[in-house]
């Protein structure tokens, strides 16, 4: 069974920056595609940034392009989510994903497993 265990989330300016950690284990962490969705309050969850397995291809939503870099370090079995320029609107709970069967794509279309969340709150 995967699990993922999230770190990193706190209480941030508008305009700074923080970095999410996602540390996978349970499975071969270099065979999973992995990712981060975010549901702030009142909202759905929705996808915030994905990478594929192998590492080569990711995928953001249109609302963190720009501003968030997703990586994955696959000697630490950990994906990162360093989010810059960070706006009130980014602020929700920031859950780790992963999906549920290996090779996958960097658009995470089938969660098998999910993080606890770690909260990121932007405000001055």
């Amino acid at each position: 069974q995967v699990q993922l265990v999230e770190s990193g989330g706190g209480l941030v300016q508008p305009g700074g920056s923080l970095r999410l950690s996602c540390a996978f284990s349970g499975r071969t962490f270099a065979n999973y595609a992995t990712g981060w969705f975010r549901q702030a309050p009142g909202k759905e969850r929705e996808f915030a940034a994905g990478i594929s397995w192998i590492g080569t291809t990711t995928a953001y939503a249109d609302s963190v392009k720009g501003r968030f870099t997703i990586s994955r370090d696959n000697a630490k079995d950990t994906v990162y989510l360093q989010m810059n320029s960070l706006k009130p609107e980014d602020t929700a709970v920031y859950y780790c994903a992963a999906d549920q069967s290996p090779y996958g794509g960097s658009r995470l279309n089938n969660v098998g497993f999910w993080g606890q969340g770690t909260q990121v709150t932007v405000s001055s």
